[in-house]
């Protein structure tokens, strides 16, 4: 598709600036949603780039990557098709917390995903470096680029990842770019700032790339993938050609190289030494974290070696994963070593840890420190509250990760589709799934540190098991035609399945004489001889009625505490509403309410800074409130 005219009286429904991971979801996903979307990118080499490890999923993460597959998104499939080893997380625990992760051809991902917006219909890409907005009345109208062109469009979503004010710190050594190597938006900071939106500064970090011949894997621990792969998309209610949906219009490689669901690398681990922590202290000074020289705050759960060593003072050693990056490549990514000291003693700490005596760096390490907007100004539908028509999404938003980011941008891509069309806005809520709490989390609460996904965050993650998104997102997807008509009909089926499957299972009886239920919940790890008929059912729909028949008295208590919340959720703080002269809450609550302006009581109860007592006094004072204006209307 080539660029249409375009005109103040002839817009594009939507503009994405920015083709990471938000901007290529939020891209498809108002295309979907059949607006007119153009897609800017300031490099169309660079199109979801795996700037840091070339991994899917996680802990929590591969939970969003599942919810994402059930509303529609891209990010699944592209993962399956070009993951290069599979594994699932926390086996040994619960099947709640239980994640998929999927290690990726980095490339394979980037080209692949870059076809799946060139084939997507009412979609235009388009190589343009956005330096500005074109607002009117407090209301976003369209972009300007560095070229001088204009694009005018009903709604803009901004996913510009790291590269907001960019630099990159190596030592001494400071260059502009949100990747090293790459450019730096620069224009479009202070387009912000001039109407109204704050910024600050966060800081990410990423470890040196080693040659793979230059590393010596004898005697390090072996990580194989998994023999049965756990998959993100969600197969068994899509047909081929929703499977296949890029495969089918060009020979992308389904087999051989990146044959759908194979392993064909191995990890390997190693740890840092004393010697690596002794060089690590004796250069600290050399570090821009520890300078001054980088002033923004890095992610807490993803630290620097400085920091892992500075912090955890007593540990004599940190795990070290080695990670390939592909299969047509000997690059391979240094997990848990990411730093920005100065090179030669990257070098050094290098050749101080086990089977690492004698590699060769190929990319050097180093830190990008960059802009964001506090998501606190944003709506629930990632649209800004001080200019209308203009939506954010991604690492922009002050999170980190892949999966984060683009949950974001479907969100943020249905959402600003739907305010093009005239349409109500579409919205997840915290007792739905991962992506609500996310969604909920930053609006509401905010964010001190890049901000990343955990099972913890989520107080109802029992109802989350990753399995179950597609059942969880049925309603969702039929109401706002999230996907296909057929693959919501194969969803009702399978879940009509499951129900059906439950109440057989805790009537009827197996060999030993008791229910099969009873029997799934006593002994869940022993094998079980299920009927015949229910091995013939999909293998997600019999993993489905076993986790909620094992789990079925937690899951009861979970749905029943969502209730609960949820009447506190309901309860509307009008506008009207004064927190300055209520008495004993804390004056630290009252500025947080007053800058956040929750809409209802449970919006406020998960501000940070904002406790149960603050929220029992809010409740009080808000209920005599409620009642005196009832009675004045009366």
């Amino acid at each position: 598709m080539t660029l249409r005219v375009n005109t103040p009286k002839k817009p594009y429904d939507v503009i994405v600036c920015g083709a990471g991971h938000a901007g290529c979801e939020a891209a498809i996903a108002a295309s979907k949603q059949g607006a007119d979307v153009l897609l800017l990118t300031g490099n169309l080499d660079t199109i979801a780039q795996m700037s840091c490890n070339p991994a899917i999923g996680g802990q929590g993460k591969g939970q969003i990557v599942r919810e994402i597959d059930a509303l529609g998104g891209e990010m699944a499939l592209n993962a399956d098709f070009t993951a290069i080893q599979f594994k699932l997380l926390n086996t040994s625990k619960g099947k709640a917390v239980q994640a998929p992760r999927a290690q990726c051809d980095k490339k394979a991902y980037q080209l692949r995903m870059k076809h799946v917006l060139e084939q997507q219909p009412n979609l235009t890409l388009f190589q343009a470096m956005v330096d500005g907005l074109i607002v009117q009345n407090s209301c976003c109208n369209g972009v300007t680029t560095s070229m001088g062109l204009h694009f005018y469009g009903k709604t803009v979503v901004v996913t510009t990842g790291t590269f907001l004010q960019a630099s990159t710190h190596i030592g001494q050594s400071k260059s502009e770019g949100g990747r090293l190597g790459d450019h730096s938006a620069k224009g479009l900071s202070s387009h912000f700032i001039k109407h109204g939106i704050e910024l600050k500064r966060f800081k990410t970090g990423t470890p040196p790339r080693l040659l793979g011949n230059s590393i010596n894997f004898n005697g390090l621990a072996e990580q194989s993938g998994d023999q049965d792969p756990t998959k993100f998309a969600f197969y068994d209610s899509r047909t081929d050609t929703e499977m296949f949906h890029v495969e089918q219009n060009r020979r992308w490689p389904t087999k051989g190289s990146h044959e759908l669901g194979s392993n064909l690398v191995k990890c390997f681990l190693t740890s840092t030494t004393e010697t690596t922590h002794e060089l690590i202290n004796e250069n600290l000074h050399l570090s821009p974290l520890y300078k001054g020289d980088i002033v923004g705050t890095g992610p807490r759960y993803c630290p620097s070696i400085e920091d892992k060593v500075v912090r955890f003072s007593d540990k004599d050693s940190h795990r070290i994963h080695l990670e390939p990056e592909g299969v047509n490549t000997d690059e391979w990514y240094i997990n848990g070593l990411s730093t920005c000291l100065p090179f030669d003693v990257q070098q050094k700490v290098i050749k101080s840890i086990p089977g690492l005596e004698n590699a060769m760096i190929i990319r050097p390490a180093y830190a990008v420190e960059y802009d964001y907007a506090p998501p606190t100004q944003l709506k629930k539908s990632l649209e800004s509250l001080l200019v209308k028509s203009l939506f954010f999404a991604g690492q922009i938003n002050g999170t980190s990760g892949y999966e984060e980011a683009a949950a974001q941008g479907l969100m943020a891509g249905i959402n600003a589709s739907r305010t093009a069309l005239c349409l109500n806005s579409f919205s997840i809520y915290r007792d739905e799934g991962y992506i609500g709490v996310l969604i909920d989390d930053l609006t509401a609460k905010g964010v001190t540190e890049p901000y990343r996904m955990f099972t913890s965050r989520a107080e109802h993650r029992l109802l989350f098991n990753h399995g179950s998104a597609e059942h969880r997102f049925l309603k969702k997807a039929d109401i706002y035609n999230l996907h296909s008509s057929l693959r919501r009909e194969n969803i009702k089926n399978q879940l009509q399945s499951t129900e059906t499957w439950i109440k057989i299972f805790e009537t009827n009886k197996s060999d030993s004489g008791i229910t099969y239920a009873h029997q799934i919940k006593s002994v869940p790890e022993v094998e079980i001889n299920f009927p015949e008929s229910f091995y013939q059912l999909p293998q997600s729909v019999q993993n489905e009625v076993i986790y909620r028949i094992t789990y079925d008295g937690y899951l009861k208590r979970e749905i029943a505490a969502a209730k609960r919340i949820k009447n506190a959720e309901n309860l509307e703080i009008p506008s009207s509403f004064s927190y300055d002269s209520l008495p004993g809450l804390r004056t630290e609550c009252t500025e947080k309410l007053n800058q956040v302006r929750p809409s209802t009581l449970g919006q406020a109860s998960r501000i940070s800074g904002v406790n149960p007592a603050d929220i029992s006094i809010v409740h009080i004072y808000l209920e005599r409130f409620t009642k005196l204006q009832k009675n004045k209307g009366d």
